[in-house]
Order: C-alpha cells, then structure tokens, then sequence
C-alpha cells in the first residue's frame, strides 16, 4: 500500500472565517494592533466573507503584512494566541472537517495543514485538531521579533511545491493522497492530488471543479473542539518561527496600515 496523505487548508475549509482576523480582538488586548485595526479587520472579515480573496487581493495581503508585523515580539505573539485559542477558535470548527480528519487518521493518512497564515496561528490549530504537519507562511525574525521580511508565502503555486517537497521526503503518494480547499486561489494545490475536494467553493472554484468533475462538499455545523493529540502531533513546519499575522484572507488588506503599527 502506498503512503498517502489529506491536505486541508485552514480558513473557511476547517475553520468558518480568517484564522488570523479571528485573533484581531486578542492582538488588540496585547497591544499590538489599535482600535482602527481592529475595525477595519471586521470590514476586512465581511468582505471576504462574501466574495473571498483574489490573486491580487492575495498579492496585497503580502505587502501589507510586512509592514504591519515588522517589530512584533514573538513571545508575545505566541503568549496571545495559546491564551485565547481555545475561545477563539473551537466555535469556528466545521464538524465535517474534524470527522473527516478523524477518517483520514484511521485509513492510516497523515493529515497536514497547508495556509497562507503563520505558523504561529496554524501550529496551535493544528495540535488542536489532531494534524500530523503544518505548511504556512513564514517571516524573518532576528533578536526575538519579526523583521517583517517574507521568507516562505503559502500561497498558490508554491503551497503545491511545498506539498511536492514533503511528499518527496516523506514518501507520500500524491496520486492516492487528498486536498480540501475553499478558494481558487487553491487550485495549484487541488491539482497536485489525485482526490481533489472543493468545500464551500467560491464562484470560481465552483466552475472549475464542475470542469474537473472534484467533489463539491458543505460544510456548515460547528462542533465544540477538545485538543486531539492522539495521533502523535510531529511539527514540522516548512520554516520555523512564522508570522502570527500571517494572512489567510483578503481582510488584511484593511487590518494593516502602512504607518508602523503603535505598541
């Protein structure tokens, strides 16, 4: 039997809305965001919402994180987010999604986390659903905080190489092994698999999986989350210390400014 794996991205796939956008509360309370942050991430969340991220949108999100995050803590930023994880996220899981994981898990499939958040937000998460790895984005630190450059963005085609990458080191056979997305932004990753998954697609990936005939899933109920480690969590992120602020979503386009944030 060959090796196989389920690739899942994280926001509007496994969680209802923005991994990150979810923290903007918590980040305030921390000091790291003001108050215009914080409304505008709610705008930001709205939007993306109703119409998702395009590849510019995408593109933004990349310019803009760096200059919000350039300066954060990084102890800080992890102190926040494992207080508030559990608030924060367990009424956002889908419980299809924690079901499905479960499957995966029993037919002997690792299961990995693939997103443009950071792996200060997607580890956390992932040790709480049970997931085996994690691929997100990373970001320079130097002297315990963040430079604000981008060293690894988990977007589009290079969240397909990194998935190529691990599956070369772990032996995973990409023909048998699964991928669950939301957004067209997705389909590099989509088509890397041979079991492909639209969930709650946006337009465009609707069309496109109708085209290539992938399952269209539904997912809506939320399910209340306990930390699942029983499978044995091995974190290996492609790149270590990543951004916290690591944006999965259009709404961050709008949660940062381009004046240095205040502390």
């Amino acid at each position: 039997m060959p090796r196989t794996a389920a690739f899942f991205d994280l926001d509007k796939t496994i969680v209802a809305k923005s991994s990150t956008l979810a923290f903007s509360p918590s980040l305030y309370r921390g000091g790291l965001i003001n108050r215009r942050d914080v409304l505008r991430s709610a705008y930001g969340q709205l939007v993306y919402r109703l119409g998702g991220a395009d590849h510019q949108q995408m593109l933004k999100v990349r310019e803009y994180l760096s200059l919000m995050v350039a300066g954060w803590d990084v102890q800080t930023v992890r102190e926040i987010v494992a207080d508030t994880l559990q608030h924060v996220v367990q009424p956002l899981v889908y419980a299809e999604a924690v079901e499905l994981i479960d499957e995966h898990h029993k037919a002997g499939r690792d299961v990995i986390i693939v997103s443009t958040a950071g792996a200060d937000v997607v580890e956390p998460i992932g040790e709480l659903l049970g997931a085996d790895r994690v691929i997100a984005t990373q970001l320079g630190v130097e002297h315990g905080k963040y430079t604000g450059e981008i060293t690894f963005y988990a977007y589009g085609d290079d969240k397909a190489h990194a998935m190529r990458e691990l599956a070369d080191e772990q032996g995973y056979d990409l023909e048998h092994s699964y991928a669950y997305s939301d957004s067209i932004t997705d389909a590099p990753m989509l088509e890397v698999v041979g079991h492909s998954f639209a969930v709650n697609p946006d337009r465009a990936l609707r069309r496109l999986a109708t085209v290539c005939h992938w399952p269209i899933l539904s997912w809506t109920q939320a399910t209340a989350l306990r930390r699942r480690t029983a499978f044995g969590v091995r974190w290996r992120s492609l790149g270590a210390a990543a951004v916290a602020g690591g944006a999965a979503a259009a709404g961050l386009v709008w949660v940062a400014s381009k004046r240095r944030i205040q502390r």
